[in-house]
């Protein structure tokens, strides 16, 4: 499956793709981005983040934030644990919809919901990553951002691993996690960081 600008040639106007990354990890926030595409400048090679290498992901960045109208937006760790993931990722969405440059006709949003305080018309697309070139590109530009977040923090954190396990739940990040203890950046709702806070309660008491 390669993505395509069928969805945004449907619909019409002017498009964005949004996409969010992060909503799996224990660690670090939850990053969305909103892309607007130039119909007439799309770059090469756009395609779902995860089937591109880190470097081929650079490139592309470069290209879509030199042509594309670009915002992205996050969702904090106290979010998170105040909302619920779900809520926090579409929240960084609407964020993310919010701080284009020029508001968007409309709206394709990967997944099978969209955030209900977007602020424009909005259609949801599974697997829309692999399916239009706007998510697509909005993937690309969330993974990398966050991507950069997580290095940013594993040099003030260190013995976490998350410069390359970028917060999810890998075997050295629970081993760490075990060892070390539990961070600032840590989502105390999530139940493998949850447990520990607990046992460490109850040692305590």
């Amino acid at each position: 499956m390669v993505p395509d600008f069928k969805f945004e040639a449907r619909v019409g106007g002017r498009v964005a793709g949004v996409d969010e990354v992060g909503r799996g990890p224990l660690a670090g926030p939850v990053t969305a981005a909103a892309v607007v595409l130039d119909p007439q400048a799309i770059p090469p090679g756009l395609d779902d983040s995860k089937k591109l290498s880190v470097r081929r992901r650079e490139t592309v960045l470069d290209a879509i934030l030199a042509s594309a109208d670009v915002s992205v937006a996050h969702a904090s760790v106290r979010e998170i644990e105040e909302l619920n993931i779900l809520r926090a990722s579409h929240l960084a969405m609407e964020r993310a919809v919010a701080g284009l440059r020029r508001s968007p006709d409309h709206a394709l949003v990967d997944g099978t919901m969209v955030p209900r305080d977007l602020a424009v018309p909005a259609t949801p697309v599974v697997r829309g990553d692999a399916r239009s070139l706007s998510i697509a590109a909005a993937s690309i530009v969330a993974k990398i951002c966050r991507d950069r977040i997580m290095v940013d923090l594993a040099q003030q954190h260190p013995g976490y691993g998350w410069e390359t396990n970028m917060g999810y739940p890998s075997k050295s990040h629970r081993l760490a996690l075990e060892n070390l203890g539990v961070t600032p950046h840590h989502r105390r709702t999530f139940k493998p960081v949850h447990n520990i806070l607990y046992q460490e309660k109850i040692i305590s008491d």
